[in-house]
């Protein structure tokens, strides 16, 4: 009884510190634009005085409860041997609570390959590009200069500049992009006793060291390591234990409440990358630098309670802190430090709704309830979150489990787009009205690297298949999407949801990592977490290689149980033996001595299936989104969003698959004028030359056309001379099922339905009139002897018509093009889905560059929602 008592005072504690205060949201914003980033960033970077004092005015008007708050810590804050002592305390009640021993466990980086020809391994050496350019003089400068050693070079610009406040949390900070497609594959290996150190941290620091432990590249591993020698010279020439980018000022007017840009956020970077370069680089002079760090700032804390009031300390945290209490809380002499950044008016909120009975005794524990994050800005509090998370891994205290648990659930059921992402200029909406807040501002990359961590942890305690699949549709869209392709570095920081967006025209576009925050850069490396890739996972001396098609998924492995999401039509295979693939929802479990060569193939049907937005309005019920296994299809269109499916029974019946084969007859018709090149276009359904386009450009994809053979069973294009003879139609790329047509002799053309049927669309291609090698001409069927002319002294937006005097010397030149391989291509997941006027083509969201997009459509037909089969 009398370790009973301990234990229900301990619970008693801890939940009036998640109680006391948990009752109003306020306590934990400054005034909501000063919490945006962006905001901020301009509001330092004006030359408007009078806008600045009018704001910082504005700092921290809330009021406290001196008599609450005070109940919430004692007053004096634990001595380190003190605290070490609770925590062992805590760790003798763990029969009291949950083991962590039933945790999955990961496999080491280092043992994790991705497979070569994988368009992730691509990614992933587009990202080792990124970090092999990145200059350690540049980006330690104001890390010298805050510490009054030599700045060779010059500064990094954006939030890296020298007179920005938020500087240095580049360098440090958490999670970089590496390797995380192994790493999430990694997770579920509990069969393999590696492990690797949790989620880790650091935007170049963490980022080169999950990159190095997944490439073991020599150029990364000597760089990393000269950044992490530049700082210790940093922090050993300050000599308090202090390290960071800007002077320790700025915590100083932390603590005082006076205007100042997130330094803990800096500083938990900065902590949780030199801890991954200990982690995964064995860098032991890292984790002194850590330890020597954390000394620093627990005296920090300390004086501020002890001079002041814990609630003085609270109140401090309406500025943003990153995720100190989770990266505190791998320490266990620090866990009351770590539960002063657990900011209690926010998880209280999570935490208490009501009190209703629970399993310990005869204690009544709270049951989670009412949705109330609406207001918030959302990675501000993501990572206080991780960070309960973290404390109910060590200390198996089950309320901070259902913490996550709860908070995961009210932001998948009313806060998160189909991409699996969540916020709107960053901060959380109404629940369940997000069809008014689609724009240009949605889904900040670093809410949805948080949230991959949030479902990681809850993956890793409960095996529970929803996690991992939310974990697979954000990182397949939310992550591969905010990528510009093989560019190393440029991604973009929101990701633009309403009808008609493009990446490029939203408020940030792309940028580099400089400017934009550093989680994005985080997610990128993140993103080889996904267990849809091919890979070679080695065990010692030994390899298991996991292969995979271009339309099947290859799940990840544990390799004594694999869960399988769905079993009809699933086919495992090892060596090309059959295995038996169990019922949905259970495990694959295989025992063998594993050799090198070995190879457990793994595939899964993908389902088509619509998913409306989380809005409960009426008016909204048919506003829904078009996905295919994890990917979110988009469609090429620059608003447009109407689709009528009529009677159709299945997805299947209005949507169907582009052939492979479909590529081999994309071309673009382009002629030269002077020095400027022009292409053929597709201009709002009017046919007009314009200047030759970049690719990924909406311009690229009105330059595109597939060549319908009529009447002709060849069955590839591969040369110009292969194509002099044919009967073609010409498709516009984005408008499937809508062809050229002719409107009569020096007419201009125009784009219909292909299927008037009066031959108006039916062209004919001839050798280039111009006489030339490699031109061609489209003439006329309906009106023989008449070509596609552009006229004579052309230029971009020159519209052009159907020209029949073919003897004259003008129309030899004007109805002469060159014709190459279109400028746009279709992704291998792509499709075309009826419309009401017209047909959309779509794809992956993950594959649009600048090009126009819409990922929810105003879908009008009978029994959707229902999942088919592809």
């Amino acid at each position: 009884m009398k370790g009973f008592s301990l234990f229900k005072f301990l619970v008693l504690f801890f939940l009036s510190l998640l109680c006391g205060l948990g009752v109003s949201k306020e306590c934990t914003n400054t005034p909501t634009q000063l919490s945006s980033h962006t905001f901020r960033y301009e509001l330092l970077s004006s030359n408007n005085e009078t806008w600045k004092k009018e704001m910082f005015a504005r700092y921290h008007l809330i009021p406290t409860d001196d008599s609450a708050w005070s109940n919430l810590l004692p007053r004096k804050i634990l001595k380190e041997e003190d605290e070490f002592d609770w925590a062992v305390t805590y760790r003798k009640m763990k029969s009291l609570l949950e083991s962590s021993e039933h945790f999955l466990k990961e496999v080491s980086l280092h043992n994790v390959r991705l497979d070569s020809s994988s368009i992730q391994w691509r990614a992933q050496q587009t990202n080792l590009e990124y970090l092999l350019m990145l200059d350690v003089d540049r980006l330690v400068w104001s890390f010298r200069k805050t510490a009054g050693l030599p700045t060779p070079g010059t500064a990094y610009g954006g939030w890296e500049a020298p007179d920005c406040e938020l500087r240095g949390h580049f360098v440090g900070s958490e999670n970089a992009f590496s390797s995380l497609f192994p790493h999430l594959v990694n997770m579920i290996c509990k069969f393999f006793p590696y492990t690797c150190g949790g989620p880790g941290g650091g935007h170049y620091l963490s980022a080169s060291a999950h990159m190095w432990a997944s490439t073991h590249n020599d150029t990364l591993q000597k760089k990393m390591s000269a950044v992490a020698s530049a700082l210790s010279a940093c922090q050993e020439k300050i000599g308090t234990g202090y390290l960071s980018a800007f002077p320790s000022e700025l915590f100083d007017r932390f603590e005082a409440i006076k205007p100042v840009w997130a330094p803990y956020y800096t500083i938990h970077k900065i902590l949780a990358g030199l801890l991954d370069q200990y982690t995964f680089a064995d860098n032991v002079q890292a984790l002194k630098m850590v330890k020597w760090m954390v000394e620093y700032f627990y005296n920090r804390v300390q004086n501020v309670v002890t001079k002041y009031s814990v609630e003085r300390h609270f109140l401090s945290l309406n500025e943003e802190t990153g995720g100190m209490n989770d990266v505190l809380y791998r320490d266990p002499k620090h866990l009351i430090l770590a539960h002063l950044f657990d900011k209690p008016c926010f998880l209280g909120l999570l935490a208490v709704q009501r009190m209703d009975t629970g399993h310990r005794g005869s204690m009544r524990l709270p049951v989670l309830g009412a949705d109330d994050i609406s207001g918030f800005h959302a990675n501000t509090h993501i990572p206080i979150v991780i960070g309960s998370q973290m404390r109910y891994e060590v200390t198996g205290d089950t309320l901070y489990k259902e913490i996550g648990t709860f908070f995961m659930d009210i932001v998948n059921s009313s806060h998160s787009y189909a991409t699996g992402g969540t916020s709107v200029s960053e901060f959380w909406s109404d629940p369940k009205r997000l069809a008014s807040t689609l724009s240009s501002e949605n889904e900040e990359s670093c809410t949805t690297y948080n949230m991959l961590k949030v479902s990681r942890h809850l993956f890793r305690w409960t095996k529970e298949m929803a996690y991992a699949d939310y974990y697979e549709r954000a990182l397949t869209n939310g992550v591969l999407g905010i990528q510009r392709g093989t560019e190393p570095g440029v991604m973009i920081y929101m990701l633009p949801q309403n009808p008609g967006s493009s990446k490029a025209r939203s408020y940030h576009g792309w940028g580099t990592q400089f400017f934009l925050s550093g989680a994005a850069m985080e997610q990128e490396l993140n993103r080889f977490r996904s267990w849809e890739i091919p890979y070679i996972l080695k065990r010692k001396d030994k390899s298991l290689v996991f292969m995979s098609s271009r339309d099947k998924r290859t799940i990840y492995l544990e390799f004594s149980d694999t869960n399988l999401d769905n079993s009809d039509g699933a086919m495992a295979t090892l060596n090309a033996q059959s295995l038996s693939v169990p019922a949905p929802g259970n495990f694959l479990s295989i025992t063998r001595k594993w050799s090198s060569g070995d190879k457990l193939t793994l595939q899964l049907p993908i389902s088509f299936r619509t998913e409306s937005i989380k809005d409960d309005r009426s008016e909204y019920a048919s506003v829904q989104a078009i996905l295919y296994g994890p990917y979110l299809l988009a469609g090429h269109t620059i608003g447009d969003w109407n689709i009528k499916s009529g009677s159709a029974d299945s997805l299947s019946d209005w949507i169907t698959p582009i052939p492979p084969t479909y590529n081999n007859y994309l071309v673009s018709f382009s002629q030269q004028s002077g020095d400027s090149a022009l292409a053929l276009t597709n201009s709002n359904q009017t046919i007009t030359m314009q200047n030759f386009p970049k690719s990924g450009t909406d311009a690229s994809v009105y330059a595109t056309f597939r060549l319908i053979l009529n009447g002709s069973s060849s069955s590839e294009l591969s040369t110009i001379e292969n194509a002099i003879g044919n009967y073609v139609m010409l498709e516009p790329f984005d408008l499937p099922g809508m062809v050229l047509v002719q409107q009569g002799e020096d007419d201009g053309l125009a784009v219909a339905s292909s299927d008037s049927g009066d031959g108006s669309s039916i062209f004919r291609l001839v050798s280039g009139l111009d006489g030339k090698d490699g031109t061609i001409s489209l003439e006329s069927v309906s009106h023989e002897g008449c070509f596609v002319f552009s006229g004579v002294d052309y230029q971009s937006g020159t519209s052009l018509k159907l020209s029949c005097n073919s003897e004259s010397s003008d129309i030899h030149q004007g109805a002469s093009f060159v014709m190459n391989k279109g400028l746009s291509e279709y992704h291998p997941i792509s499709f075309v889905a009826k419309g009401e006027k017209r047909n959309f083509l779509l794809a992956p969201l993950l594959s649009f560059r600048d090009e126009s997009y819409t990922i929810y459509f105003n879908i009008h037909a009978n029994k959707l929602g229902r999942t088919q089969k592809a």
